[in-house]
C-alpha cells in the first residue's frame, strides 16, 4: 500500500530534495509540497495524507501550530517533525501538539524513510538525540501521576511489550515474536497505557527508564 505524504518546508531547495528522496521509494508518494504551515493545514484537510513531514520553523503558521490544527481536525493524519532545532522546548511542544516523531535535518536519508514508514504504521519514532532530550526533560520534572503509576503492577508479557516498544520495535515485530496478530499487540499496548494512565510516547519512555526496564 502506498504511503501518501505531504512535505511542509519553506526552503525550496530543501523541499525539492526531500520530495526527490521520498519519491525514490516505491511505497511512498508525495501528494503535495507545502511552502508554509497554512498550506500544510489546508492541504492536509483536502488530501488527507497518511503523513505530513513538518518543518518546525515556517512563515504564516509555524510547524507547532500547524501540527495542533491538523491533529485536532484529522487524528488519523500522522505528523513527523523534521527540524534543525534540538532545543527541548521545540521538541516537547511538537510532541504535545501530537507529532508522532521528531528528526533532525542532519539525519541520513534512510532514517527519514524509516521514520515515515513507522509513523504511517501508527508507531512513534524519535531519533537517538531527540529521545535523549525527551528522557532528560521528563526525568527532570516531578509529576504527581508518577507516584500513582509506581504502584501499578504489569504482567510479565506487558512489561516485555513495553520494553520492546520503548526500544524501537514495531507492533509487527512484537506480533511476530509472540506469534499473534498486530491488532492483538495494539490492544495490549492500549491496555498498558490505560493501566499506567499514560497517553503519550514520551511519558512511556520516562516510565520505562524510571522502572529500569530500559537504558535507551
Amino acid at each position: 500500500m502506498t504511503i501518501r505524504v505531504i512535505v511542509a518546508e519553506d526552503h525550496a531547495i530543501v523541499r525539492e530534495g526531500l520530495c526527490a528522496l521520498i519519491e525514490r521509494e516505491p511505497d511512498l508518494e508525495v501528494v503535495y509540497e507545502a511552502q508554509n504551515g497554512q498550506q500544510a493545514v489546508e492541504q492536509a484537510r483536502q488530501l488527507k495524507p497518511d503523513v505530513v513531514v513538518m518543518d518546525v520553523s515556517m512563515p504564516d503558521i509555524n510547524g507547532i501550530e500547524a501540527t495542533r490544527k491538523i491533529k485536532i481536525a484529522m487524528t488519523d493524519v500522522q505528523v513527523l517533525a523534521l527540524s534543525v532545532h534540538d532545543k527541548p522546548e521545540y521538541v516537547m511542544d511538537m510532541i504535545k501538539m501530537g507529532a508522532s516523531g521528531y528528526l533532525l535535518k542532519d539525519c541520513v536519508s534512510s532514517e527519514l524513510v524509516h521514520a515515515i514508514r513507522r509513523v504511517a504504521a501508527n508507531e512513534s519514532y524519535l531519533s537517538p538525540k531527540i529521545a535523549s532530550i525527551v528522557i532528560n526533560e521528563h526525568l527532570g520534572k516531578q509529576q504527581s501521576s508518577s507516584d500513582r503509576r509506581a504502584n501499578v503492577v504489569l504482567k510479565d508479557d506487558e512489561l516485555d511489550i513495553l520494553k520492546r516498544l520503548v526500544e524501537g520495535e514495531t507492533a509487527g515485530q512484537i506480533a511476530d515474536h509472540y506469534k499473534v496478530t498486530v491488532k492483538a499487540i495494539e490492544a495490549r499496548r492500549r491496555r498498558i497505557l490505560s493501566k499506567l494512565n499514560i497517553d503519550n510516547f514520551a511519558d512511556l519512555v520516562k516510565y520505562a527508564i524510571r522502572e529500569g526496564l530500559t537504558s535507551c
